[in-house]
């Protein structure tokens, strides 16, 4: 299982530098400063994109469930495939988008966690802290070969 946790973490890691690479092309394209909050973006976000963004969601969930699914084989294993391959993509979408533009500023800046069904707005320390204890609830459940 260790193997296993390891590359999905790397693909989870993978992952979120792809999206955040695509989250700083997609922020130049519309004209929003590195500086500006997701959340005071989304409102003058044109509507067709906006739904857009929302099939990027769809396909990046679709992606972390189908390399869970095929690398679990219970479906415990699966789901806790699922939960870590997401914490890592979560945690390292953050850190990727801090590595190329500076955001966020602040663990408080408020940010558009999903959009799908409807925007999830929180403050980016909420979503690194679940990441992060997923991350190592996980690893200590591992090393303890309770899994």
């Amino acid at each position: 299982m260790a193997a296993k946790l390891i590359l999905l973490a790397i693909f989870g890691i993978a992952m979120a530098h792809f999206e955040g690479v695509v989250v700083v092309y997609l922020r130049k394209a519309l004209g929003m400063l590195d500086s500006e909050s997701n959340k005071e973006s989304i409102e003058k976000f044109p509507k067709r994109f906006l739904r857009i963004e929302m099939t990027r969601e769809a396909a990046t969930i679709m992606m972390l469930v189908i390399i869970s699914y095929i690398s679990g084989v219970t479906w415990i294993e699966k789901g806790i495939f699922f939960l870590w391959t997401f914490a890592f993509w979560d945690l390292f979408y953050y850190l990727s988008l801090y590595i190329l533009i500076k955001w966020p500023p602040t663990l408080t800046t408020i940010d558009v966690l999903f959009l799908i069904p409807k925007p999830w707005i929180a403050p980016v320390w909420f979503p690194i802290s679940v990441s992060g204890f997923t991350i190592l609830v996980i690893f200590v459940l591992a090393f303890l070969d309770v899994l």
